[in-house]
């Protein structure tokens, strides 16, 4: 009886675990989109460089408070701000991007080459990679489970596909980095104010991850400390 009692779970509980699967849906990326990502380089981390080449370091979950994947993919496709996000005019006209965006069925697109810069967190966009959650509109936590599962697991696939990665935070963490050696930005004044995606959606995907495989806040706080302590 045991015996067939185990032929009949197995087979539900492996068809439930099904492969990640990322669909590569590229934003508009033209020669001008390039220079204009290398002269926000050259303004905010104060670094020459040749191309938009990154070594991931961290990253970074968000939620784009746009209701679906394509009025998020039409704002990520413009290559310049184009008079949207007043906040961030000041500080350069590349239009924000992103290398990942998870729609709320758990789908995963890929906009942008994983190491290439994407304008998505000040201050650790040069050592980051960013994940879209759609959702979060008005600021109302609703992501969805698939979307959680499916972080977890593209966080995991980064995790093993890039060794140099150490950190995972959520948007609204981004400032505990100031002061951390891996902090870039410049402009003391270029700040914003963030909440997505939240503490929920960080805590699930977290514990999931494994916290010992990847750094938060009080292991950042704690290197900031003892950056400052030399």
């Amino acid at each position: 009886m045991k015996k067939l009692l185990i032929l009949i779970i197995f087979p539900l509980l492996t068809s439930c675990a099904s492969p990640m699967k990322i669909i590569d849906s590229p934003i508009s990326f033209s020669p001008e989109r390039h220079e204009l990502t290398l002269e926000y380089i050259q303004n905010h981390y104060n670094l020459t460089v040749e191309d938009i080449t990154i070594t991931p370091k961290i990253i970074v979950l968000h939620w784009t408070a746009i209701p679906t994947f394509e009025k998020t993919f039409s704002v990520f496709n413009r290559e310049k701000l184009q008079g949207a996000r007043p906040d961030l005019q000041g500080a350069g006209q590349v239009n924000v991007a992103i290398q990942f965006v998870v729609d709320r069925d758990g789908t995963i697109y890929r906009l942008m080459p994983e190491t290439w810069m994407a304008r998505h967190c000040i201050g650790i966009n040069y050592n980051s990679i960013g994940v879209e959650n759609v959702g979060g509109q008005n600021g109302k936590d609703d992501l969805t489970d698939a979307q959680i599962r499916a972080n977890i697991q593209l966080v995991n696939y980064l995790l093993k596909k890039y060794p140099s990665i150490d950190y995972l935070i959520g948007h609204f963490e981004y400032q505990f980095f100031e002061g951390h050696p891996l902090w870039r930005e410049m402009d003391d004044l270029y700040r914003t104010e963030k909440i997505d995606p939240g503490e929920r959606f960080m805590k699930a995907v977290r514990e999931a991850v494994g916290r010992g495989k990847v750094k938060g806040v009080k292991e950042i706080q704690q290197e900031i400390a003892d950056y400052k302590a030399k």
